[in-house]
């Protein structure tokens, strides 16, 4: 017995498809319109459009150079001004400012843009002023100020037995 050889067969979807590609390929393979990229720009590494250099900032469909004043460094942020004043200096206005830091002070090590009074001292109106400890007390916790020892209390002149 000879096997008869069946005609292949296309199927009908199939050829739909297939005159659908050949007659609308810009609807299938669209490669997005072009957009007018402004200077200091580049385009964007996921999605489409266009996105600002760093040290620039988008303006009114342009990019704008971030302003970053004396004694400042850039963040390359997209929110907030831009810059960061540096250690020792703080922000007035649009500028950075040092900071002046009294006798008997030093400048704060977790956010350089404000001062600490040495331990013994106390801040009062921009200065370090020295602590007056009085007999049976001792500088408390944090060297700013004083507790009575035990057993005596804090009273107005100093510390007295309970």
């Amino acid at each position: 017995m000879s096997r008869m050889r069946r005609p292949h067969t296309i199927s009908i979807p199939f050829l739909i498809l297939l005159a659908l590609l050949g007659a609308v390929p810009s609807l299938v393979f669209a490669q997005g319109g072009s957009i007018a990229m402004p200077e200091n720009a580049r385009a964007k590494s996921h999605g489409s459009g266009w996105e600002c250099d760093q040290g620039y900032r988008e303006a009114n469909g342009t990019c704008a150079a971030i302003k970053v004043p004396a004694n400042a460094y850039p963040t390359n942020t997209a929110y907030g001004r831009g810059w960061h004043c540096g250690r020792g200096y703080r922000q007035v206005d649009e500028t950075c400012v040092a900071i002046t830091v009294p006798p008997n002070a030093y400048l704060d090590a977790s956010r350089g843009d404000r001062w600490i009074c040495d331990r013994g001292y106390r801040a009062d109106k921009g200065t370090c002023v020295a602590l007056n400890v009085p007999a049976n007390a001792h500088l408390d916790y944090s060297g700013n100020d004083w507790d009575c020892n035990q057993p005596y209390r804090r009273g107005q002149a100093g510390c007295a037995q309970p």
